[in-house]
C-alpha cells in the first residue's frame, strides 16, 4: 500500500502523545480513588473492571490511527478479471502509399482504418505502433491508452521502400517487449520454424498495407516465424489492383495493390485478409481479435475505506463508554 500524501503521516507521531495524556490522568484519578477508599469513602475498582476501562480508549486510539492513514490519501493495487489482450498495428509507411488510387491517399486511408480500429477496442486491449518501411520503427508501445495510440498513428509519415518482413519482425518485437535475435540465414533457407522467438499466443498483428515488397526478407517467411511465435497477422490491403502512379525524387514510378503477397501472409498464420472497399475492414479485423480474461492491477485510492472504519470504531467507542460509564471515554 502507498499513500499519495504521506506527509499526513506525521499525524501519527500524535498517537502516542494521546495516549500519554490518557495514561496520565487514569493514574491521577486512581491516586485519588486510593486517597478516598483509605479514608473509607469510595470502594477500589477490581482489577477486571479497570481493565474494562480501558476498551472504549483502546478503540477510540485505533479510530484515530485509521483517521490519519485516510488523511494520507492511501492507494492499493488490487488485481481483477479483465478482457484484454495485445496486438500491434503495423502500417506501411513507404513512398508508394502516397498514391492517391484510393482517396485522399493510401496512407490517408491506411490512418483512417487503423484509427477506427483502436476506437473499436475495448480498454482492456494493449496496442502498440509501427511504422515499416524500408525498416521498421515501434512509435509507440502496447499501451492500455488509446489515445495515445491514436496521436502515435496520425504522427506516421512516409519515406523509403517497403519490407513487410521488417514491419513484422518490428511488430513481433513490440509484442514480446524486446529486440528479437533472428537468424537470417536460417530464414533465408526458409526454416522459420527452427527459429525459437518464444510463445506469445493470443497476440495480434494488424497489417495494413498496399502490399508492394521492394527489399528484405520474405514476407511469407517472416509471418510463418510470427505463426511459430503463436501470433496471428490479419492483413488489410490499400489501394487498386489498377494502380497507378506516384513521384519519387523526380522519377514516376507506377504501383498498385498486391493483394495476394497480403493474402498469404495472413493465411499461414491463420488470419484473414481484407480490402479497402469491402465494407468495413476495421470493424471486420476487431471481430477477430482474441481477447481472454486476466488479472490486471489497477491503483485504487481507499481513503473512503479508512474513514468509514474510523467513523464506525468512533461510534462502537462512544457508545460502549456511555453504556458502560454514562460517558464519552
Amino acid at each position: 500500500m502507498t499513500f499519495m500524501s504521506p506527509v499526513m503521516l506525521l499525524g501519527l507521531l500524535l498517537i502516542p502523545a494521546v495516549v500519554a495524556g490518557y495514561a496520565s490522568s487514569k493514574r491521577r484519578r486512581r491516586r485519588r480513588v486510593a486517597s478516598l477508599a483509605a479514608h473509607g469513602f469510595v470502594a477500589l475498582d477490581p482489577v477486571r473492571r479497570r481493565l474494562r476501562e480501558h476498551l472504549p480508549f483502546a478503540v477510540l486510539v485505533v479510530a484515530l490511527v485509521l483517521l490519519v492513514l485516510a488523511c494520507a490519501r492511501p492507494i492499493a493495487t488490487i488485481k481483477t478479471p479483465q478482457r484484454t489482450a495485445t496486438v500491434v498495428v503495423a502500417l506501411d509507411v513507404s513512398n508508394s502509399m502516397a498514391a492517391t488510387d484510393v482517396q485522399p491517399s493510401r496512407i490517408g486511408v491506411a490512418k483512417a482504418v487503423a484509427s477506427d480500429f483502436v476506437r473499436q477496442q475495448p480498454s482492456g486491449v494493449h496496442i502498440g505502433v509501427v511504422g515499416f518501411g524500408d525498416g521498421g520503427v515501434i512509435t509507440q508501445p502496447p499501451t492500455s491508452n488509446h489515445a495515445e495510440v491514436l496521436r502515435a498513428i496520425d504522427h506516421l509519415s512516409l519515406g523509403g521502400s517497403t519490407s513487410i518482413g521488417a514491419g513484422i519482425l518490428t511488430a513481433l518485437d513490440a509484442i514480446a517487449g524486446r529486440t528479437l535475435r533472428v537468424n537470417l540465414a536460417k530464414l533465408a533457407n526458409d526454416d522459420s520454424g527452427e527459429i525459437d522467438l518464444g510463445y506469445y499466443g493470443g497476440a495480434t498483428i494488424v497489417l495494413i498495407s498496399d502490399g508492394e515488397e521492394t527489399s528484405g526478407t520474405d514476407p511469407v517467411t517472416m509471418a510463418r516465424l510470427a505463426s511459430t511465435a503463436g501470433v496471428r497477422i490479419q492483413t488489410v490491403g490499400v489501394g487498386t489492383v489498377v494502380g497507378t502512379t506516384v513521384q519519387i525524387d523526380g522519377f514516376t514510378i507506377a504501383t498498385a495493390l498486391d493483394a495476394q503477397t497480403l493474402e498469404n501472409v495472413a493465411r499461414v498464420t491463420n488470419g484473414s485478409y481484407h480490402q479497402i472497399g469491402d465494407g468495413s475492414p476495421a470493424s471486420a479485423v476487431s471481430r477477430t481479435i482474441r481477447l481472454h480474461f486476466a488479472l490486471v492491477s489497477h491503483h485504487t485510492e481507499i481513503t473512503a475505506l479508512f474513514a468509514a472504519a474510523a467513523g464506525l470504531l468512533l461510534a462502537i467507542s462512544a457508545a460502549i463508554s456511555l453504556l458502560w460509564f454514562g460517558r464519552v471515554v
